[in-house]
Parts: C-alpha cells; sequence; structure tokens
C-alpha cells in the first residue's frame, strides 16, 4: 500500500517516531482538545508511550487504512493528521474517518480535502464500502467537513464518558457515506465539468 498520498494542497504520510513534537504540539493546544476532553492538553508521555505508537502500528505497510500525517505542500508545516480506521464493531466493509488539525489550518479546507483523498481511496482501493465518521452534536465545525466531504446525517446517540464535557448532553452524531452513493456524487460531478 501505498506510505504517501498527494492532494492539491498536502501530503499525506505516515508517521514516524520523529512526529513526537508535532503531535504534542498539536495535543496541547486547548482549542484543538475542546471536543475531545474538555480542552486539556495531553501528556507528552501519553503522546509517546500511547498515541504515536498506535499509529504506527494501525499504519504497517500491509494495512490499507491508518493515520496520515498531514503536511502542506507550500512550507511543509505539519498540519495535523487524517486517517481511516476499522470501528471495533463493524466489519472490514467499514471504515471510520477521523481528523485533527492544528487551528492555524482550520477554515481553510484542509480537513475536507484530505477526507475526501482518503474516501476515494477507501472506496477505490480498499474494498470499503461505507465510511462513517462520528463527533459531538455541538462540533459544528466538524460536522461541517463531514458533510463537504459527502457524508449524511445518519443519526444523534448519547453515550456514557469518564468525564463530562460542555455540550455532551446534546450527545454526538454519526454520519456515513455509502460506495454506492459515493459513486453517484462522482459521476454528478464529472457531469457539471
Amino acid at each position: 500500500m501505498q506510505d504517501v498520498l498527494e492532494t492539491a494542497r498536502m501530503v499525506l504520510r505516515r508517521f514516524t517516531r520523529a512526529d513526537v513534537d508535532n503531535l504534542y504540539d498539536l495535543n496541547s493546544d486547548p482549542a484543538v482538545m475542546r471536543f475531545l476532553n474538555g480542552g486539556k492538553p495531553l501528556p507528552r508521555r501519553v503522546i509517546q508511550t500511547e498515541i504515536l505508537p498506535r499509529f504506527l502500528r494501525y499504519s504497517g505497510p500491509d494495512n490499507g487504512l491508518g493515520t496520515w500525517a498531514a503536511i502542506e505542500k507550500d512550507g511543509g508545516a505539519f498540519l495535523g493528521w487524517i486517517g481511516l480506521r476499522q470501528p471495533p464493531d463493524a466489519g472490514p466493509d467499514t471504515a471510520e474517518l477521523g481528523y485533527r488539525l492544528r487551528r492555524a489550518a482550520w477554515g481553510k479546507g484542509y480537513a475536507t480535502e484530505g477526507a475526501r483523498a482518503l474516501i476515494r481511496r477507501a472506496f477505490t482501493e480498499l474494498g470499503v464500502q461505507r465510511v462513517v465518521a462520528q463527533t459531538m452534536s455541538v462540533n459544528l465545525a466538524s460536522r461541517r467537513v463531514m458533510e463537504k466531504a459527502g457524508l449524511t446525517y445518519v443519526r444523534t446517540f448519547f453515550q456514557e464518558w469518564p468525564e463530562q464535557i460542555a455540550g455532551g448532553e446534546h450527545g454526538d452524531v454519526e454520519y456515513a457515506l455509502s460506495k454506492a452513493d459515493w459513486e453517484r456524487q462522482e459521476a454528478a460531478s464529472q457531469a457539471q465539468s
């Protein structure tokens, strides 16, 4: 499987052990962590011993899914990460989309651009039939990325969390896109070109 994917403005590459500082900086921003844990920075030790090893383990050379470091083509800045993983309660034909970008990259279309690239790969190379994504109901920016990437709202659900996060009382949302719907979207887009 490819270790690098390119979009118009980004290079998506596999993580390496040298990315500890990039991930630490990303996960230290309270605004980035707001909808994940209420804004608490993750300790460097957690990045080194849990997060980065999980990214490296999950992104092995034989695994088509995984997490990619998003690097800006102009200037080489680390923007964050975009990934596809198999959800624990789903079969191999389903992939879950996720992303986390630095605040400086917000609102510039990077998450949507990367999400579209991974969705295309999932449907054309990996045999995936359905892509899903979840976020807090109140995370409107993330929901907008899902919509721009072609996913549609499926449901609102409530689950138990160890700690309450502001907005959690509104629940979480799930969005999804089937391969058949993606193919229809692609055909309609090409017809308009």
